[in-house]
């Protein structure tokens, strides 16, 4: 009965313009309507992330809750770690509408938001009711109209740093403005700087993620493994959408802005494998995980755990737990003791 009505729930989604319908999603989950198996858990699924303790490498990737709205029911949902925003220090309405868009032939999204969100002091007191058992992070981003971008990353995490488990700086959006040229050996190299230093001031160590894009040169993602390397962030996370648009079939693919779910799986694993062999800082895979096989190809490749957003569009939130219970199963069957053991068995067959 649950499978028939949320399949129901997502034929009403689908009726609806694709912004409107995420905004629905989020006050259905504020009204506890949606799937509440707890986090999926299994000692061969019990994950070390950057020293954070996972009942599982199954997360939920930035930007379906960009404001911290449904911190509760989310935690409940069958994710080892849910990650927010991302969060500005001021409020910015993002792009103009329309600015989401299904691609449904290709179970793929485009979006160009723009980094739309309450800012970071109304963020911040949501995280201060957030669950305490639950793994929870903040992509941390930067205004648009800023003249420090590099010192909006730092001034969030000064701010919410010591509400979160860890935090993660997204040079990786397509859609502000030359934020990706903060993803240059010498830019990112400072930028980094500033946030480790900022970090080292709170209280409490923060991990700290860097987000990267899928559209590198070998050149450049050597580059970025290096600083990431000489800066000691705690796990980088491959990838953000791509702007690619090949071998789409949907009418909306000549939007401008960033393609994510299944076309973006192949592109962004190839750029974990190699990306594994440059450095040995643990790797989050994203882009374009829709079922088990796709998060446990990941995993062998060499991710220590995975998130996905694109996918619940079509699959439902349900589909955490049964991507965490399929992943279990594949473990098994390899004959694999802990996700650990998997990780990065498969990577040859990615480069």
């Amino acid at each position: 009965m649950k499978g028939l009505l949320e399949k129901a729930g997502l034929v009403l989604l689908h009726n609806m313009d694709p912004e409107a319908a995420h905004g629905a999603s989020i006050k259905a989950l504020k009204l506890g309507v949606a799937p509440r198996p707890g986090p999926v858990q299994s000692p061969r699924l019990a994950t070390d992330l950057a020293g954070l303790a996972l009942p599982n490498p199954v997360g939920l990737a930035a930007g379906f809750d960009k404001n911290a709205e449904a911190l509760g029911p989310l935690s409940q949902a069958g994710f080892g770690f849910i990650e927010v925003g991302a969060a500005t220090p001021r409020a910015q309405p993002g792009n103009p509408r329309p600015r989401l868009f299904r691609l449904s032939e290709d179970r793929a999204a485009i979006n160009r938001f723009g980094f739309n969100n309450d800012g970071m002091d109304a963020i911040a007191t949501r995280l201060a009711r957030r669950p305490r058992d639950a793994v929870i992070g903040l992509n941390l981003g930067a205004n648009k109209d800023s003249t420090d971008r590099a010192g909006d990353f730092a001034q969030v995490l000064a701010r919410c740093g010591p509400l979160v488990d860890f935090a993660t700086v997204n040079v990786s959006s397509p859609n502000t403005e030359k934020l990706r040229d903060l993803q240059g050996r010498d830019a990112l190299a400072a930028l980094l700087g500033n946030v480790i230093d900022t970090r080292n001031r709170l209280e409490r160590r923060v991990p700290i993620f860097l987000k990267i894009a899928p559209d590198l040169t070998a050149e450049e993602l050597a580059d970025i493994a290096a600083v990431a390397n000489e800066a000691r962030v705690d796990a980088i996370i491959a990838t953000n959408t791509t702007l690619s648009r090949d071998g789409l079939r949907s009418l909306s693919r000549g939007e401008s802005g960033g393609l994510s779910g299944q076309p973006l799986f192949d592109r962004s694993t190839r750029v974990l494998a190699r990306l594994s062999t440059l450095t040995e800082i643990p790797l989050v895979g994203v882009g374009g995980v829709g079922s088990a096989e796709q998060a446990y190809a990941k995993i062998r490749a060499g991710a220590t755990a995975v998130q996905l957003y694109t996918a619940l569009v079509y699959g439902g939130l349900s589909l955490a737990g049964r991507i965490v219970r399929g992943l279990d199963d594949l473990l098994a069957r390899d004959g694999f003791a802990t996700v650990a053991d998997a990780v990065g068995t498969g990577k040859e067959d990615w480069l």
